[in-house]
């Protein structure tokens, strides 16, 4: 585990100084927005961002959830990810960063009303323990959102796979569904997001061979993952 969070660490480091960081806001804006409006933030609310990069979703987060105690925390494994992050976020005062391992959460239990993550859960080693740790944070009733572009049901989603330098989790609709269900949350919902940005006749990108093969994959869109944290905290 710690081997294959270090390879993460190093990957995410390099992607930083290359600003993909930054990219990643213009590349996952559409979908992004779309989930966050579902999320049904309330000022006060106490949210999480997983794999929050250069925090610009954390940024909305805080906006959503300020007054009182509302609070909007990203993690991240990649130390220079969050150093940009804490740098593009000075002005906003409930909003706090770290870096930490997905399946290692740095928080105390029952903290959080809401957990996000945009493109980020597929990297994860071991996805159980990361549904074990958001489950641990999150307070009853408190709901959890997974939003991930790489699933078996969008084929032109697996062309990533070969090209990317660390491993990543390949799992259908189905197989996440039962994941969320063995860690115990129940009220489990799967929708897709489609990502709603023009591409032009002349989109080239080291991930799709043309812009239509770029379009499928949009109007397929991203899988969202919706679960709740039982009310009772009852057994596994």
């Amino acid at each position: 585990m710690a081997d294959a969070n270090e390879k993460l660490r190093t990957e995410f480091n390099q992607w930083a100084a290359e600003g993909r960081g930054e990219q990643m806001e213009s590349h996952h804006l559409s979908i992004a927005r779309q989930t966050v409006a579902r999320m049904g933030l309330k000022p006060g609310d106490r949210v999480l961002d997983l794999g929050c990069g250069t925090g610009w979703v954390t940024r909305w987060l805080a906006e959503a959830v300020e007054g009182g105690p509302g609070m909007a925390v990203g993690l991240d494994i990649s130390n220079e990810m969050i150093a940009r992050a804490r740098s593009a976020s000075l002005s906003v005062e409930n909003v706090l960063f770290a870096v930490a391992a997905a399946e290692e959460i740095p928080w105390r239990e029952e903290y959080f009303e809401s957990a996000l993550s945009i493109e980020s859960f597929y990297y994860y080693p071991d996805q159980e323990a990361v549904l074990r740790e958001l489950y641990r944070v999150l307070v009853p009733g408190g709901r959890l959102f997974l939003l991930i572009n790489l699933y078996k049901e969008n084929p032109y989603s697996l062309l990533w796979v070969e090209k990317l330098k660390v491993p990543v989790h390949v799992r259908s609709e189905a197989e996440y569904e039962q994941m969320l269900r063995a860690q115990g949350f129940t009220d489990t919902f799967i929708a897709h997001i489609p990502d709603l940005s023009a591409t032009p006749d002349d989109s080239s990108s080291a991930w799709f061979a043309n812009a239509e093969e770029l379009r499928e994959f949009k109007r397929i869109g991203a899988l969202l993952l919706v679960a709740r944290k039982p009310e009772t905290g009852a057994a596994r």
